[in-house]
């Protein structure tokens, strides 16, 4: 199988030494120097939105520019894996592994993040601008009514497949970024980022991660989940403070967490 798994990066760091993974680093456009990474800013891209679509820059520039058979989406930090042991690095997900799952579906995702306590509309609620979504909503009523409804149902679910990290066949994942970047762009018109701090003015990432799912649904696209392996400490105490804080105590995010 052609499979090309783009690792979104923006600065110099351990790459997969496996031939299927292409790090590419989002925002080059912006850049002032070169640390010899394939840049997302070449043919037909979007590099220099990175400040607000985050790693979407890397998966418009491989959609648009990449030929493989199969596409995927992977972080520097944040990797697919299908295996357990101490040494992260082994554990990310080979071509041989990648084959296998594709043999039997044509999307392979990580497994759901839950927040248990939240559904995913309130948990945006608490932690950044509600609006966001309920602008997404009106453009989606405008451009594909049929796709309200499982919106709706999906922002009810108290999990959802984050991070924009997905491996999907090349007209699978066609279908998908004409629909996802024809919202996020019309968003982008309903949305003054001017003023606002460059945490917030990630949202266009952010809205994306949501909307996955309303889309593999709505499609009925069968998948499967692998786990994935985060390179570094994922610091889960202060994640699950932070978590609290802004469900209990209306303090909203203004870092990641």
């Amino acid at each position: 199988m052609d499979i090309k798994i783009l690792v979104a990066t923006h600065k110099k760091a351990h790459m997969p030494l496996d031939s299927m993974y292409l790090p590419v680093r989002v925002g080059n456009s912006l850049a002032k120097d070169d640390f010899g990474y394939t840049g997302d800013d070449s043919g037909d891209n979007i590099s220099d939105k990175n400040p607000f679509f985050c790693e979407l820059t890397a998966l418009y520039w491989g959609w648009k520019n990449v030929k493989s058979e199969y596409i995927g989406l992977a972080h520097y930090r944040r990797h697919f894996s299908c295996r357990k042991g101490k040494w992260k690095y082994s554990l990310i997900l080979t071509k041989e592994e990648a084959e296998k799952y594709l043999e039997k579906v044509d999307v392979v995702l990580p497994r759901k993040r839950r927040y248990f306590i939240e559904s995913l509309s309130s948990h945006y609620k608490h932690t950044h601008d509600l609006e966001h979504l309920e602008l997404t909503r009106e453009i989606m009523r405008k451009q594909c009514p049929e796709y309200v409804q499982m919106f709706d149902k999906v922002m009810q679910h108290t999990g959802a497949h984050m991070f924009n990290m997905m491996i999907m066949k090349r007209d699978v994942l066609d279908k998908y970024c004409t629909w996802l970047f024809g919202i996020l762009f019309a968003l982008e018109k309903e949305v003054d980022v001017t003023n606002m701090p460059a945490f917030d003015a990630r949202l266009f990432g952010r809205v994306s991660e949501l909307l996955l799912d309303v889309w593999l649904k709505q499609n009925n696209i069968k998948f499967l989940e692998t786990g994935f392996v985060q390179i570094g400490d994922e610091k889960w105490g202060k994640k699950i403070t932070g978590f609290l804080s802004a469900k209990f105590g209306g303090k909203k995010y203004d870092r990641s967490k």
